[in-house]
């Protein structure tokens, strides 16, 4: 078994990386499908998991398990330093400036939950402005429409052109005097495009404007400095950086976090409860109330070792190579049409094609090993931009290969041929 700074693959700084003997990392893609290779190709849902954050979460609860802060025995002590130095690996993945400015969440939509009730809601106000995108995924979008319904502020959109890209114009006439928060995507699920956030943090910050950014889907794919970017909240969740599920992370700037009422009440948000009044706890803490996922949060901080033993750089340069060489082949298909064909774009290919309905070849393709995503993918206002109901997604990650393309393309022409 690997460890988890130990992948198969080449260590950094070694040049490309090596997908294919990377597979032997993760013991579900050892397994047949419909007695076929499985071909996973439904990253942008949720990522398969090296056995080394297998091996993670199983010695947690062999040799740990205990609940963490307070507890003075050994094993609570024992999981309170992996808890905390789960923050501590977070932190320095993200580029933050400190450990507290990591909240542990479960994932991406509680994350921004939180920033719309504990930042937002307070400061809004009748006719406030909240700006999001066009192409965001509905977690991005329900949360501002739920504070905006409850407060009379009322959402912004950035529309987007019929490639996927942002309207960066449009963006700057958007924000205005009332505008108190921007909130984007750093990668589309739907559509693979990378928006240029770092610019537009900085177009928002001219005017004073706070901006949360989204990075479920940038984080396992490239390298990210949320300092660099200037990000004032950044999200993220681990089930899609090869981490386990139920666990995921608020970056905030401290002075921010420090301001921000608690978003829940209970155990561990407090440093004294009494009938007469309570008060909480510091920061992240303050934010993290009752038992959290403990085993998630060590499971997330191997994933990050696994990853960063191989190097964002090179993870980036991978999957850049397999999408260019699957936008190839795809349009050998007569019939096809790619959905998202941005100049920038991370590894997701969304497409649909003639007379193929997207479940259809999604449970066809299946059939031969071949695992993709149709539907809306939570972006419905995408899929009304673009005139159709779902797509057929194909999202990649460092472990896929061109033969998997390969796979990918050979199945698309065996379902149009039986349903023609």
């Amino acid at each position: 078994m690997n460890t988890a700074s130990d992948p198969v693959g080449a260590p950094v700084g070694a040049g490309p990386l090596d997908a294919e003997a990377l597979r032997a990392d993760f013991p579900i893609l050892q397994q047949p499908i419909n007695g076929a290779r499985l071909v996973y190709l439904d990253n942008a849902a949720t990522s398969q998991k090296p056995a080394s954050v297998i091996a993670a979460l199983e010695r947690y609860y062999r040799e740990t398990n205990a609940n963490i802060h307070r507890g003075i025995h050994t094993l609570a002590e024992r999981a309170t330093a992996q808890y905390e130095g789960a923050r501590e690996r977070v932190a320095g993945f993200l580029g933050a400036a400190e450990a507290r400015e990591i909240v542990f969440t479960r994932g991406t939509t509680e994350a921004i939950n939180l920033v719309a009730q504990s930042y937002l809601r307070p400061r809004l106000a009748p006719g406030d402005e909240i700006v999001v995108s066009e192409m965001e995924h509905h977690s991005n979008i329900v949360p501002w429409q739920l504070v905006a319904e409850a407060t009379g502020a009322q959402l912004r959109v950035i529309p987007i052109s019929d490639n996927g890209e942002l309207d960066l114009d449009t963006y700057a006439e958007l924000l205005g005097e009332r505008t108190r928060l921007v909130a984007i995507g750093h990668v589309s699920n739907a559509l693979g495009t990378i928006n240029p956030v770092g610019a537009m943090i900085r177009s928002a910050h001219a005017r004073d404007i706070p901006v949360l950014v989204d990075g479920a889907q940038s984080v396992p794919h490239m390298p990210v400095d949320v300092r660099a970017l200037d990000a004032d909240f950044f999200a993220f969740s681990g089930h899609k950086m090869f981490g386990p599920t139920g666990i995921g992370a608020l970056y905030a700037r401290a002075e921010l976090l420090e301001a921000m009422p608690p978003y829940q009440g209970g155990g561990e948000m407090i440093s004294k409860v009494s009938f007469s009044g309570t008060e909480y706890n510091i920061i992240p803490h303050k934010f993290e109330a009752g038992t959290p996922h403990i085993a998630g949060a060590i499971g997330l901080a191997a994933a990050i070792d696994y990853l960063e033993a191989i190097g964002m750089e090179r993870v980036a340069d991978h999957e850049t190579d397999v999408l260019a060489y699957a936008h190839r082949r795809v349009r050998e298909i007569e019939g096809l049409q790619i959905i998202g064909t941005a100049a920038d774009k991370a590894g997701v290919l969304s497409f649909v094609i003639d007379g193929v309905h997207p479940n259809d070849l999604g449970m066809l393709i299946d059939q031969e090993g071949v695992a993709i995503r149709t539907g809306h993918h939570c972006a419905m206002p995408v899929m009304e931009h673009f005139g159709v109901t779902a797509t057929a997604r194909a999202s990649f990650a460092l472990y896929n290969t061109r033969d998997d393309v390969d796979r990918l393309i050979d199945g698309i022409h065996n379902v149009c041929q039986m349903l023609a």
